[in-house]
């Protein structure tokens, strides 16, 4: 009798998500002094950037609808907001957080179908980190008077937030301006508007006066006259270095506060003493996480030139284990570009780098047929002259480089006209602090990449913008006392 034949290959079980938690409603309007409100403009359409579905259709707010919510906002900042101690907004701020936890599921299952990142991202990193985030800031709003920066707020706030960490860039802006005891006006980006539809919703449950938080909703427009409007006392925006100094000149000259979280190219640094298992892990999470979508990415890999081959070799290994695919499904690593503008830039961007000499490699992958996918790809035989290694692509391609010296490495890593995030790896610790203290970004992470804590500052240096997020010092952006850096 034959014996019978056995199979070692691994079988793929796509393990998704259910979509049936989250009920997307056929059509949003606008949230304006605590209620759902229809705008006096147009409509546009968010869509599934994995299938290509429509999944609503959005109010896009024109000025009068601007003008409302800045007015809704300054009517609750002086009568109930700022004049509430900040024990009792402290009180909001926590029923927040625990709403955001115990509507959790549903808000990443959101998240994913209408970003595109992969579940397990949403699920395990952006909605944990969105509740720390107002856990962190309702312990600051009765104790602003111990954080150097007074304990007066500004009155109202506008925010403009980008598509890739919808509702995290939200809680990154809308806590500690609420604690700090200012009101919000805020405008999600146009294709990932769903999650800041359904915060609303939350504010709604927790009962928070009407007016201390607008949602609008649209596109540049909409927030051209948010950031124009004469009655707005902060702008905070995070997105691209273009629009940030198309804002920065827009309010030069006036009275209002301005923070900006901008671009980056981050260098992520292996030094040949570097355990190089645990690098490649960070290298991977450095410029995949999230399919590169991530201002602070490491998207310039620079590697000391007697372990390159082996950190591409091992870095190859590693990314033929990468699944890219359905975002609801548990097991996919990768998921889709939040758009097909955001698609075309990658695009565009890589097969310049391919014309200009450098080697590109992405591990075979299927693609799906619908949506707006690209493969993880890494160039190497990269120069400081090439584009990709001078300008953000924003998406899942990485760009090698080697250095022989430590001073090398410092100037390559700087040679950009960005500075927000940098990575080192290296088992010294003195060269850790001798690279942290040489490299010219806002955050050096050594040993690991892409970790963020609401109690730690982040923000950057020159074309990534100014100002903080997070922490003590994310609480001066939005108080009368506050030096913004």
């Amino acid at each position: 009798m034959a014996a019978k034949k056995t199979s070692t290959a691994f079988e793929y079980a796509p393990a998704p998500e259910s979509r049936a938690i989250v009920d997307i409603k056929p059509s949003y309007g606008l949230f304006v002094n605590g209620e759902f409100v229809d705008g006096h403009g147009k409509s546009f359409k968010t869509i599934s950037p994995s299938t290509e579905e429509v999944l609503a259709e959005i109010a896009e707010a024109d000025e009068a609808d601007v003008d409302n919510a800045v007015k809704a906002a300054r009517r609750a900042y002086t009568r109930v907001w700022g004049r509430m101690p900040g024990s009792e907004r402290a009180k909001y701020l926590f029923r927040i957080a625990r709403i955001i936890q115990e509507r959790g599921r549903e808000l990443a299952v959101l998240e994913s179908i209408d970003n595109g990142k992969p579940i397990k991202e949403t699920r395990d990193v952006d909605i944990p980190i969105v509740a720390a985030h107002f856990f962190y800031y309702a312990g600051w709003a009765d104790k602003l008077e111990y954080s150097g920066y007074g304990s007066t707020p500004l009155g109202v706030a506008g925010q403009v937030i980008p598509w890739n960490f919808p509702l995290l860039m939200l809680a990154w802006k809308i806590a500690p301006a609420l604690a700090c005891g200012n009101t919000v006006v805020l405008k999600p980006a146009e294709t990932t508007p769903l999650t800041a539809l359904l915060f609303a919703e939350i504010c709604q449950q927790a009962d928070l006066p009407p007016g201390v938080v607008n949602i609008i909703t649209g596109a540049g427009a909409t927030g051209q006259a948010l950031v124009g409007h004469p009655d707005v006392d902060k702008v905070a925006f995070t997105g691209s270095t273009a629009v940030g100094k198309a804002i920065a000149k827009a309010v030069a000259g006036s009275h209002k506060k301005v923070t900006l979280e901008l671009g980056g190219k981050a260098a992520n640094i292996v030094f040949d003493d570097a355990p190089l298992d645990q690098a490649v892990e960070g290298i991977v999470n450095g410029i995949f996480f999230n399919q590169g979508h991530v201002c602070c990415a490491g998207s310039r890999l620079l590697v000391q030139e007697s372990v390159a081959d082996d950190v591409l070799a091992r870095l190859k290994r590693r990314m033929a284990t990468l699944r890219v695919g359905d975002p609801l499904d548990k097991n996919t690593d990768i998921g889709a570009i939040n758009s097909a503008e955001q698609l075309a830039k990658i695009r565009e961007l890589s097969d310049i780098g391919e014309a200009e000499g450098a080697g590109r490699w992405s591990p075979p992958c299927e693609l799906p047929k619908h949506g707006f996918w690209f493969p993880p790809t890494v160039f190497t035989n990269v120069t400081q002259a090439h584009r990709i290694a001078r300008e953000e692509i924003f998406g899942p391609v990485l760009s090698v480089l080697t250095f022989r010296t430590p001073a090398e490495a410092v100037e390559k890593a700087n040679n950009t006209p960005y500075g927000l995030s940098a990575g080192v790896w290296t088992d010294k610790g003195s060269r850790i602090l001798h690279m942290a203290n040489k490299l010219r970004a806002g955050v050096v992470w050594a040993n690991t990449f892409n970790k963020f804590d609401p109690t730690s500052p982040f923000g950057g240096y020159k074309e990534s913008g100014y100002g903080r997020e997070g922490g003590r010092h994310g609480l001066a952006a939005y108080l009368k006392g506050g030096v913004e850096q």
